[in-house]
């Protein structure tokens, strides 16, 4: 059963990056809102079930990219790199591409774009702060400056366009939470699918930024500037508080990756 039930249902909904982790969750979900759903990846996507259309594409590829998007309603982007990489496969997927979908969203007269951005946004902020979509990016790395890349260029395309986005700067959405870090980023399945089927369903959106996060009682994020979106998250990282508390019992304070809120991030490369 869908965990966030709606009267509004999409003829056709693109779903890309539909291999990845998240990806592959939300397919399993997002059936439910929508006549067909539209998977694309570079990676295996298997067999089509009930219902999916499947079409491979490169996003560096602007024809393939303009046939991806034609005939959808609306976009759930969850493709490109979504790691710390050497630069050239973060231009070509989350740059150049990120370029592609909203220049064919455009043609093609797709109204809204739920964009996955990422907590790398701001991820040199120190755990110590508590941050809000409106305060300055401050990415962590390349792969959090191609995201803020992303959130400038589709605030350029609604200013201009009128192309609606809700950017998710999406925390870490696993069955559990694997270390100190994520009791302050973790956000169940359950709530991923809330979070994108608010940014989807929610009237009038705009250009909006929120933190894809859990109800948890630990946060270093501020969503009250994007409440209209309606995401109320219900699942918190505190009943495995104890158990990730007792796994590392004297976090290291002289380590970056402690200190702020992008976590290994701050320290992963250069890559030579």
């Amino acid at each position: 059963m869908p965990c966030h039930p709606t009267p509004l249902r999409f003829s056709r909904l693109l779903l890309t990056g539909a291999a990845g982790g998240l990806g592959a969750e939300l397919r399993t979900r997002l059936k439910a809102y929508c006549d067909v759903l539209r998977l694309s990846d570079i990676a295996d996507l298997g067999a089509p079930r009930a219902g999916e259309e499947l079409r491979p594409a490169r996003l560096e590829d602007a024809a393939a990219v303009h046939a991806l998007l034609d005939g959808v309603e609306a976009v759930v982007h969850l493709g490109g790199v979504s790691t710390e990489q050497p630069w050239e496969p973060i231009l070509q997927a989350n740059i150049i591409g990120v370029y592609h979908l909203y220049e064919a969203a455009r043609k093609q007269a797709v109204r809204r774009v739920v964009f996955a951005s990422s907590n790398h946004v701001t991820g040199f902020y120190r755990q110590d702060e508590v941050v809000s979509p409106r305060d300055p990016a401050r990415p962590d790395g390349l792969y959090g400056v191609s995201k803020a890349f992303g959130e400038d260029l589709s605030r350029f395309y609604f200013d201009r366009y009128g192309i609606e986005t809700v950017c998710l700067r999406i925390g870490s959405s696993f069955p559990a939470p694997r270390n100190r870090r994520m009791l302050a980023t973790w956000m169940s399945y359950d709530d991923l699918e809330r979070l994108v089927v608010a940014s989807l369903t929610a009237p009038v959106v705009g250009h909006s930024i929120l933190y894809g996060m859990g109800d948890n009682t630990t946060t270093w994020w501020d969503n009250t500037p994007a409440r209209h979106i309606g995401y109320r998250p219900q699942d918190s990282s505190e009943p495995f508080r104890a158990q990730v508390e007792a796994a590392d019992p004297h976090p290291d304070l002289t380590d970056p990756a402690t200190l702020y809120q992008g976590g290994p991030f701050v320290r992963t490369g250069p890559f030579e």
